[in-house]
This record gives structure tokens, sequence and C-alpha cells, in this order.
């Protein structure tokens, strides 16, 4: 049994609009449900666990699946524990996903899937094109090897026993943590990388809602 967290208790001030990022319209449709339709339609979800605040909830409706709501906390961590304590008991992996990312493909997510299930935790990621250099008070120190180096996406997987005993683990040690398999991590487990497209980006300022227009665009052709 597979449960998805979908995350859509943010604030997005970054975007610069008055509501939060994750429920602006996208050609015509809220940025959250894009993720969110794909997520329903998969047969390998079980069950979806949104992370949102009471008002919004109305957005996300469903008769194909199991649906639940958990409210949002403080930080990141704190809304994906709320999520955890919604999810099915009998769940043998946990998806996290974040809702401002909407162009996740389901290829990518059926190989995270299987990555998960058999590693215990894996994210997807995006290898690293561009030079990255190491910089203290703005002076360079060193230029980073990019071949090893990967930007880190959405959704991320990890088995149950691992999640719940890695969240015990970085709130005994009141650890903070900004991606879930972080959380593996805390607890010495490997993560495995599944390799997936830079279209999965997450929007965060106007400059990237203007590239998701022109993605929509772009992809409609």
């Amino acid at each position: 049994m597979i449960s998805l967290i979908l995350l859509a208790g943010g604030r997005g001030s970054r975007m610069g609009a008055p509501t939060p990022k994750q429920f602006l319209l996208l050609n015509g449709k809220p940025i959250a449900r894009y993720s969110f339709d794909l997520f329903v339609s998969m047969g390998e979800i079980s069950e979806l666990v949104v992370v949102c605040d009471p008002s919004y909830q109305e957005i996300f409706s469903t008769h194909q699946k199991p649906l639940a709501f958990a409210s949002p906390g403080p930080r990141r961590q704190d809304s994906v524990y709320n999520g955890l304590l919604k999810c099915d008991p009998r769940s043998d992996l946990i998806l996290i996903h974040d809702s401002a990312r909407p162009f996740v493909k389901k290829n990518e997510l059926l190989d995270l899937i299987e990555a998960g299930l058999r590693m215990g935790a894996a994210t997807l990621a995006a290898p690293v094109t561009s030079t990255i250099k190491q910089c203290g008070d703005r002076i360079v120190e060193k230029t980073l090897n990019r071949k090893s180096l990967w930007e880190i996406q959405t959704p991320q997987a990890l088995l149950s026993p691992i999640i719940r005993k890695g969240f015990a683990e970085v709130q005994k040690l009141n650890l903070e943590v900004t991606d879930d398999v972080s959380i593996a991590e805390a607890i010495g487990h490997p993560v495995e990388i599944v390799p997936s497209s830079p279209s999965n980006f997450k929007l965060t300022t106007p400059f990237d809602l203007a590239i998701a227009n022109t993605w929509i665009g772009y992809a409609s052709i």
C-alpha cells in the first residue's frame, strides 16, 4: 500500500501574490491540482493526504480513492509529520510531494516507487548543469565538481518504518531538515537518486510562473 502526502500549506511569500502560490491559476487550473490529479489517476497510489489550510480544502476533491486532510505546521518537516499521522498505518511506502511542482511525470513516479520499495529511501533529482562555486563573504573558496551534484526534487519516497524511525530521531535530537530523505540520512539509511527531468521545477517566483505558462503552451503542441 502506498500513501502520498501532498504539501500545500506554504504561503509562498516570494511569489508576491495575496494567494498562496500553489493555488494560483496556471492555464485556468490551480497549480496544486496538476500533480494532485496525476496522483488520483494512478492505481499504484492507494490514498492521498493533503496538508493545507482548511479554507483551501474545497480545491481538492476525488471520489476515486481515499482522501484525508492535515493541518500545516510551522516548518516543512512539521507539515510532513502532520500528514504522516493521517496516513493509513498499513502503508508500506510514503511519498511526499511539493504541490508547487506541477510538472512531475508518471514514468518518473513509477521509477521512484520502484527505488523506494527496493532501497527504502529515494528521491527524484536532476543533475546539476551549471558551474557551482562555494563562497565565503562572496569570495570564491573552491569550484565544486558538478558531476557529483544533483538538484533534489520531489516526490521523495520512504518506507513507512524508516520515515517513522527517522522522525523519532529528528525529534529527539531537535534537528531541522529541509527535505524528507534527510530524515533517512539522520538514521544512517542510504538514499537512492532517481534521475528526473529539469521540467519538474518548483514554482517560487513570478519568473517561475512565467516559465510554467510557457511550458504549458509548449507541452500542448
